[in-house]
């Protein structure tokens, strides 16, 4: 098994990761705590998802007790722009990096596809596999910890000590015993910059996120009228928030994304807030066509698009607020009236 695990991180980079470890799906025993705990304080918001099939988010083992390992991989999407410039232009809109291209999910299911293909090539039609990302309940991150491809910093995000925490996690669940790799160990020390970052204090602890709080989740999860204290505290930011990640040190030993797709679309980098207000539901989906923003459809989008005209402090985006003020979508309505009120002694 040795020589087929070397075989395996030799072709696990051939088809595009960066990353490849080998845990038991076993291995996360302090997850099922952890996520009690998230659930129980009501971090989740309207995620009700996440409550659903806990047994599985939190023992692994669970989901396919045939399994006996879990190949994680990562795969850098470094930015080749700094995504924090944007927020020095408050009448541009914020999207976060990973997608500002084409959506991750699809290609790097096609790669774990790939490899799965190879692995029960090599070891045989016996060999049976499972490939996600991000779509079921894998507790993802404890896995990567567990296998040794970083660890859980303060923001819970992965944190790896060869890519930062510019990488996607995808994982493969096998029948095959493989040898596994060395759990990774938290190497955040005493540093706070992605608790002290967070523009709406999303952080109650170290190690703990209220999702209610985040702007990841407001842009992105949260359906319906975002609390008129955290919009304020919105800036700019449209679809998902990288404050927290770009803030990290270990990003000095990032690597730039190989691949193509993960490269930012240029009218994706800092697009206009007006023109992207004037979207309906047609220009919405063609302008996101493949893109993992048109999931949250063009009433929410424009929703948070207007939060960003009303932090705008911009006059001349007073008139495209108002011209939604009689919007088809209630909370569009709300949010245009909120951001014309903002804006009424913009000059």
């Amino acid at each position: 098994m040795d020589r087929l695990t070397e075989l395996l991180r030799a072709e696990a980079g051939a088809v595009g990761f960066d990353l490849c470890r080998i845990c038991r799906p076993w291995d996360v025993g302090h997850v099922p705590a952890r996520l009690a705990a998230f659930l129980d304080r009501g971090y989740h918001g309207q995620m009700s998802w996440l409550e659903d099939r806990a047994e599985w988010r939190g023992a692994p083992d669970r989901l396919w007790p045939e399994a006996r390992s879990v190949i994680v991989l990562g795969e850098s999407y470094t930015p080749e722009h700094d995504p924090l410039a944007v927020l020095e232009h408050p009448e541009q809109a914020a999207i976060s990096v990973y997608a500002q291209n084409r959506d991750y999910h699809d290609t790097v299911k096609k790669r774990l596809k790939r490899l799965a293909r190879w692995l029960i090539a090599e070891a045989g039609p016996d060999t049976e596999v499972k490939v996600f990302v991000d779509t079921a309940p894998v507790p993802e991150k404890p896995l990567g910890q567990a296998a040794g491809l970083g660890w859980q910093g303060k923001h819970t995000n992965l944190v790896s000590r060869d890519l930062g925490s510019w990488f996607f996690i995808g994982s493969i669940f096998t029948t095959l015993d493989l040898p596994v790799d060395a759990a990774e160990t938290d190497h955040c020390g005493s540093c706070r910059a992605c608790l002290d970052i967070c523009p709406t204090d999303a952080f109650p602890a170290p190690y703990q996120l209220d999702a209610r709080r985040c702007i990841s989740y407001l842009t992105i999860e949260h359906k319906g009228p975002v609390d008129e204290e955290l919009r304020a505290r919105m800036g700019n930011r449209i679809y998902g928030c990288d404050d927290c990640l770009a803030a990290c040190p270990w990003n000095k030993f990032a690597r730039e994304a190989r691949e193509v797709k993960y490269h930012a679309r240029p009218d994706l980098v800092s697009p206009d807030l007006a023109e992207l207000a004037r979207l309906d539901d047609a220009g919405f989906r063609a302008r996101f066509s493949g893109s993992p923003i048109k999931r949250i459809g063009r009433d929410r989008f424009v929703r948070n698009v207007l939060y960003a005209i009303g932090n705008s402090g911009a006059a001349r985006l007073r008139p495209v607020a108002q011209g939604l003020c009689e919007d088809a979508d209630e909370t569009v309505r709300d949010a245009a009236r909120w951001a014309v009120l903002r804006l009424e002694d913009a000059t």
